[in-house]
């Protein structure tokens, strides 16, 4: 059992509802007792709990919705004012507990075991956060507890703190539908809604039903989203799964000058940055699973907000990732009494929030950065389709034979090239018994050869007067290195190509201790054709080891 299922992660979410009908009625001024809805020009995308009283649902289209509740008022779908409106309920959550992280507008995922502790109980934590929202936005909002992510978003569609331990119970009664919920991200979210049909269809009903079934044959037949679920409704999705390992984290600013009062005035430096980041996310071949929007006003206040991305599930686009940045702005700039004055009977205006002050910086930073695919051009976008057939099969091959019957090429310590080699199961991260750190000595030095042969294949290595090429034991040259010979397969001739730059040797010797201890020689060799190989001797023969790119 691994560390993270034996101490599961305790995980707060604050959960306004219905939030983008509150913010667009908050805009459109529509009376809290009128029925709401929000539509995105095809269908209902949103629904206020008096609205659903009058049986209007989710995924209903204009004409319908209006037939069920005549009086219900259609607000357009807009996700940047949702973003921006949600600003002050996560600063004000933030007053209680540090670091929150936003998942949606209208759900916050905080980290509830040290704020417990602080706070006396998670009761009194959970307490806090809506107390703190109510007094400082005039919004109600619920606050659920549990182990996982998954678990703690659906506590608090419930306002209930899960004991530690009691999530996969808590779930098992739960139907499949509450996946959906779950879901914080585009792509996901319609994945999600496909794959909730799929399983109905197929006679699981709750979530209880769906965490019975083996972890492989769910990944095998629904795949990546399959295998999210399966997590979910096992409660065990406390944090993504890392298939790599995390690297820094990458983050670009720039100095605003002249300070910026609105908006407009930071949209260019906002896509700037934004290309800035995804160009150096592209260039390491990473994407990250956390935005962080910072910026800094002219009094030297530090405003920080966090974003999910789930790199793994489509993540932000370059010009997804400046409209975040745009509406997150517009939360900041906003925010205040002025704003605040728009909420009628939604918000509380006080006159103590002050107006903020010019910003005079501007930053991002991708946070939980990991090694994706190959397909840079796609990097933050819907993987191809090839990517997703791919991807599909090897889960299908790991789910029928299991997890060791796909495997990828991994780095290990070691001084022999195939030593530093060694294979791990496909999309899992294996400590190597070798670490890469150590010294090593008597390693070849870098640059490491892009290919490795299975078999080394051996050829002539011969001076300019025709002899054999040989390394005397004080490692001298009998001669220098003029052609490579390289030895015909039945029916081809051999060819020769001449050499044209060489470097070494370098002795390699391993377990000298025993009775057959490993002694070779390498040469690095560029030829007139432009090929770079690792050349190896042993036992006076001469053997290609690798190819240089």
């Amino acid at each position: 059992m691994s560390s993270t299922e034996e101490t599961p992660t305790r995980i707060a979410a604050l959960w306004v509802p219905d939030w983008p009908v509150l913010a667009a009625m908050l805009v459109a001024e529509v009376p809290v007792h009128r029925p709401a809805a929000v539509h995105d020009g095809r269908r209902v995308t949103a629904v206020s709990a008096l609205a659903r009283a009058e049986g209007v649902r989710r995924g209903m289209r204009r004409r319908q919705a209006q037939e069920c509740c005549p009086e219900l008022a259609l607000l357009d779908h807009d996700p940047g004012r949702d973003v921006r409106l949600f600003e002050p309920v996560a600063a004000a959550a933030e007053t209680v507990v540090a670091g929150v992280e936003v998942a949606r507008p209208g759900l916050l995922l905080l980290p509830a075991a040290g704020a417990s502790r602080f706070h006396g109980s998670e009761q009194h934590l959970a307490a806090e956060l809506v107390g703190a929202v109510a007094s400082r936005t005039g919004h109600e909002a619920q606050v659920g507890i549990a182990d996982g992510t998954g678990a703690a978003v659906l506590a608090a569609r419930a306002g209930l703190v899960v004991p530690p331990g009691r999530a996969r119970p808590f779930l098992a009664p739960l139907g499949v539908a509450e996946l959906v919920h779950v879901a914080t991200q585009g792509p996901l979210l319609t994945e999600v809604t496909e794959l909730v049909d799929l399983l109905r269809r197929l006679g699981l009903r709750t979530l209880g039903d769906l965490s019975r079934l083996p972890r492989s044959d769910v990944l095998s037949r629904f795949g990546s989203s399959g295998e999210w679920a399966h997590l979910v409704a096992s409660g065990k999705d406390d944090r993504p799964t890392a298939l790599r390992r995390l690297e820094p984290d990458v983050a670009v600013e720039e100095e605003l000058d002249p300070p910026v009062e609105r908006v407009e005035g930071t949209a260019f430096v906002a896509r700037r940055l934004a290309e800035q980041l995804h160009a150096l996310l592209v260039s390491r071949g990473a994407g990250c699973g956390r935005l962080q929007i910072t910026a800094r006003t002219e009094d030297g206040q530090e405003l920080v907000r966090v974003w999910r991305t789930d790199a793994a599930l489509g993540g932000l686009s370059a010009a997804r990732m400046t409209d975040r940045v745009r509406w997150q702005l517009e939360g900041w700039l906003t925010h205040g009494p002025r704003a605040a004055g728009r909420g009628g009977d939604h918000g509380t205006a006080t006159a103590e929030d002050p107006a903020p002050a010019p910003l005079v910086r501007l930053g991002l930073r991708a946070e939980e950065v990991v090694a994706v695919g190959a397909e840079q051009g796609r990097l933050w976008g819907e993987a191809s389709g090839n990517d997703l057939r791919a991807h599909r099969a090897l889960h299908r091959v790991q789910g029928l034979l299991g997890a060791d019957a796909v495997l990828s090429p991994a780095v290990q310590g070691g001084r022999d090239l195939h030593d530093q080699v060694h294979l791990v199961p496909w999309g899992e991260e294996v400590r190597a018994s070798r670490p890469v750190a150590a010294p090593w000595p008597g390693r070849l030095p870098e640059p490491a050869p892009a290919t490795v042969l299975l078999e080394p294949q051996t050829v002539q290595l011969c001076g300019s007067d025709g002899r054999r090429v040989q390394v005397d034991a004080r490692l001298q040259i009998s001669t220098e290195p003029a052609t490579v010979r390289w030895p015909g397969s039945p029916g081809e001739p051999g060819r020769e190509g001449r050499v044209t730059g060489w470097a070494g040797p370098w002795p390699v010797v391993q377990r000298w201790w025993g009775p057959a201890p490993s002694r070779q020689v390498y040469l690095q060799v560029t030829t007139e054709d432009g090929q770079a190989v690792l050349l190896a001797l042993r036992d006076g023969v001469w053997s290609v080891e690798a190819h240089y790119d």
